[in-house]
């Protein structure tokens, strides 16, 4: 393929213009078509939990409100663990499942379960998604309250508390129009400029004086210019009527 120069390469462009935009709208339309159409909506509510102060159980001397540096440090080296223990735990996850009386799998529901430790914090973040709004809302609260439960029965302390309540969720989390389009578009663009580069690779036809003077290294003396001879014929047959 002969080098361009960028006043050819924008002429080259500019003459395909319909065909690249055609072939951005067909992507883009194709993008829709996949998200509208071909895409299961999933639904994600998340409920969060704060390891605050500890409150011992069972007889135990200990019982306050106040944090202190040790609960502090304790809730860090915990945070962690605790956030291991939701999602792999069989006794959290069979007992979320006892409770709500589903019919799904321990693994499903592993799979369907996210749980972040948010970064320099004592919070832990459960996230469900599912295709039912509803049941993400519900299995997130209950993972939340049976965890915590677990923990104090595991622990021996009350450390956990559950800051924010999962809600139902309206939209889908996995479904975002305006990123799939210009995600087709860009993919439209990138396929409209590899079609122009390859059909000018194979074109080789000569359209300019231009073209002949630097691929056969001589002058041009003189052109031709095209006339529309038909055209010209019946306008005079016109006027002579």
């Amino acid at each position: 393929m002969e080098e361009l120069d960028l006043k050819e390469l924008f002429n080259l462009f500019w003459h395909k213009k319909v065909q690249i935009i055609l072939i951005i709208l067909i992507f883009i339309v194709l993008g829709v078509i996949y998200t509208v159409g071909f895409t299961t909506p999933m639904y994600t509510s998340s409920t969060t939990l704060l390891l605050a102060g500890s409150e011992k159980q069972e007889g135990q001397t200990l019982s306050t409100n106040s944090i202190t540096a040790t609960d502090i440090t304790i809730n860090s080296n915990l945070v962690s663990t605790y956030s291991e223990l939701v999602k792999r735990s069989k006794n959290v996850l069979g007992q979320v499942i006892s409770n709500l009386g589903i019919d799904i799998s321990e693994d499903t529901l592993r799979n369907n379960i996210s749980v972040t430790a948010v970064k320099d914090t004592e919070l832990i973040e459960i996230a469900v998604t599912t295709e039912n709004p509803e049941y993400a809302a519900k299995i997130a609260n209950e993972t939340a309250k049976v965890f915590t439960q677990k923990v104090a029965e595991f622990y021996n302390i009350n450390n956990v508390h559950i800051v924010d309540e999962a809600e139902v969720e309206s939209n889908p989390s996995n479904i975002n129009h305006t990123k799939d389009i210009i995600i087709f578009a860009f993919i439209g663009i990138v396929v409209a400029v590899v079609y122009v580069l390859i059909a000018n690779m194979l074109d080789t036809t000569i359209k300019t004086a231009e073209e002949i003077e630097k691929y056969f290294k001589v002058p041009v003396l003189a052109g031709i210019p095209l006339c529309d001879l038909e055209g010209a014929i019946d306008k005079r047959r016109g006027g002579r009527r």
